[in-house]
């Protein structure tokens, strides 16, 4: 009897190019899912390479229903601290050689296109914005686009009539410009 493995999904991560411009975030990582013991064997494959073997991480245990304490890579265990202090849509990853990389953590279900700006953000040289904040500037965002195409909506179903813009005043032929007395002037 032969079992067949799922495959494993790459890591859906955007981090900053390595630069003298230091930011808050090292990127960002939009898991699939919030299972943490299935999502961060791909997530420390793929930063290997730039921060050699991730040893710990630590999380807010807030957005996912299930918190181990140690998550198996391979032949070794990556040890998992939970502090409900932390961001809750922050990791930190601990390597062995003793680097640290901090990632802004996208929802799974967040829209493609809402997490493509957000990575973009994240992984931007010099970002001084939070994870917090960036999440926030996000969600007014996402608003913004909404209520947009709410609006186009409703002209397409109204047979497409836009509201008529107002006449701009014309300028009065013959005006002139008179000057302030001095005690007015800044």
């Amino acid at each position: 009897m032969t079992s067949t493995a799922a495959p494993t999904r790459q890591a859906r991560l955007a981090l900053t190019p390595r630069t003298s411009l230091a930011g808050l975030l090292d990127g960002a990582w939009w898991p699939y899912s919030r299972d943490l013991a299935t999502e961060l064997p791909p997530l420390v494959d793929a930063l290997r390479k730039r921060w050699g073997r991730v040893t710990r991480i630590t999380a807010n245990p807030t957005p996912r229903p299930v918190s181990p304490h140690k998550v198996f890579v391979g032949a070794y265990a990556v040890h998992v601290g939970w502090f409900t202090g932390q961001d809750p849509d922050t990791m930190i990853l601990l390597s062995y050689s003793l680097d640290r990389c901090d990632l802004l953590v996208i929802p799974p279900e967040t829209e493609p296109a809402s997490a493509t700006r957000l990575m973009a953000a994240a992984s931007t040289p010099g970002n001084l914005h939070t994870a917090g904040i960036l999440m926030s500037d996000e969600n007014a965002t996402g608003r913004r686009l909404r209520e947009g195409r709410t609006g186009e909506d409703a002209r397409e179903t109204e047979g497409g009539a836009y509201p008529q813009p107002r006449p701009h005043p014309r300028p009065v032929v013959g005006a002139r410009m008179i000057p302030l007395p001095r005690s007015m002037r800044r």
